[in-house]
């Protein structure tokens, strides 16, 4: 089904490609009968209401007043980019091996942030997978990572810097540790959120078709895998982390109260807007549809988004997804896209052009694409016209809102005006 998609491919990549695929209204709409997979939509056009197809100027118009893409480095297997509350000097790469590199000024410093390769088991979709400084990281010097351990189990630990450029590696303190029984879908984003909270993607557990007990791990409430969740992950009462008394599952038996949004399947970056606090998702498909979910502010609370039961807007198995929530966007595998990655609505003062637009792409498609993002309305990006960006791996935003594109291949990007 990829072969045409892996042929140009180098090895590391093709090793990527072929685990991850494996593998308006102010409230978002629940899903009703299933509509049919729905085919790629021309560049510049959204699908309407009864199938029609209706011009994107929004889209139109940021390609027409130019967007970039500017080299700030190159590095072992990229995945994400952020930086610290209030440092706009510098942005901290992670590497899938097991290191975290800053960038300062521009310049890559030679010697690593943090080096925790002899912890990290890495390869296809394991590994050091993000990065989150604590809102208080100016004067707590607290950050968090999320990485697959040695045994195969996956982990947040929160560590220490020991100054600006470099991490105390004995400061380390397990928060979370998670069974993982198999070697895909892994999620991996640690994000903390509007309200000063930890946000963790959690993949289903790997396989196909989420087979872990009778429900699978993504509509059980009793499994944290195929699911965001929320926590304040500062050690209390003798617990590494404390679970917020306003999660929607607290209350619930035999429900983890850790628990925020469920029924996802690999949720390979979200982010918040810096601006409106919506919360945007990507979740990859397993064999036919790759989606973008989209709540409005708070909506996200106890949101079901539909895996397994249902992959993008299609109906896979029979089973009930209470009040599950259809995604916004949905690009089909047949027009060669295998691995969603989730983006960024861009709030960069520097970049009008893509202003309140939702940027993401596809690790095989390869392509950059934009779109206005509306709860329960269906749209689909238009490709911005950047050059392809082979192995696109994920986005990531610095403290200015300046959104970065990394290639597995090795090259970061910054989204820059032309």
């Amino acid at each position: 089904m990829l072969a045409a998609a892996m042929a140009p491919l180098r090895p590391v990549l093709l090793l990527a490609v072929l685990l991850l695929a494996g593998c308006g209204s102010a409230d978002p709409a629940p899903r009703g009968e299933p509509a049919p997979t729905t085919a790629e939509a021309p560049a510049g056009t959204s699908p309407a209401a009864g199938g029609a197809a209706t011009e994107d100027p929004d889209a139109a118009g940021a390609q027409a007043r130019g967007v970039r893409l500017v080299p700030i480095g190159r590095f072992d297997q990229p995945l994400y980019v952020t930086s610290p509350p209030g440092d706009t000097r510098r942005q901290f790469v992670v590497e899938q091996g097991g290191r975290i590199f800053v960038i300062r000024g521009g310049r890559r410093l030679d010697r690593p942030f943090l080096d925790i390769r002899g912890q990290v088991l890495s390869g296809g979709e394991q590994g050091l997978l993000s990065l989150a400084f604590a809102p208080d990281y100016a004067t707590s010097r607290r950050f968090y990572v999320y990485f697959t351990g040695r045994d195969g189990r996956q982990n947040v630990v929160e560590y220490r810097a020991a100054s600006a450029d470099s991490a105390d590696p004995g400061s380390a303190r397990l928060v979370l540790r998670m069974d993982d029984s198999e070697a895909n879908h892994n999620g991996g984003l640690l994000l903390f959120g509007p309200d000063r909270l930890m946000y963790i993607g959690t993949g289903d557990g790997g396989g196909a078709y989420d087979q872990h007990g009778a429900r699978g791990n993504a509509q059980s409430l009793g499994s944290l895998l195929g699911k965001i969740l929320r926590i304040d992950p500062r050690a209390s009462g003798g617990r590494p982390y404390r679970i917020p008394r306003s999660n929607p599952f607290v209350r619930r038996a035999g429900a983890r109260g850790e628990i925020y949004s469920y029924g996802l399947r690999n949720p390979w970056r979200f982010s918040f807007d810096r601006r409106t606090q919506d919360l945007s998702i990507g979740d990859v498909g397993q064999d036919s549809v790759e989606e973008i979910d989209f709540v409005r502010r708070g909506r996200g609370r106890g949101a079901n988004f539909g895996w397994r039961p249902f992959e993008g807007d299609r109906r896979v198995v029979d089973e009930p997804a209470p009040g599950a929530i259809a995604p916004v966007i949905t690009h089909s595998h047949r027009a060669g896209w295998c691995s969603i990655t989730g983006g960024a609505v861009v709030r960069d003062p520097g970049l009008p052009a893509l202003a309140g637009r939702y940027v993401y792409g596809d690790l095989c498609e390869g392509r950059i694409r934009a779109a206005r993002l509306r709860a329960g309305r269906r749209t689909t990006g238009r490709d911005l016209g950047l050059p392809r960006v082979v192995g696109l791996s994920s986005f990531g935003e610095d403290v200015r809102g300046r959104v970065y594109v990394t290639s597995i291949e090795g090259p970061v990007y910054r989204l820059a005006a032309s």
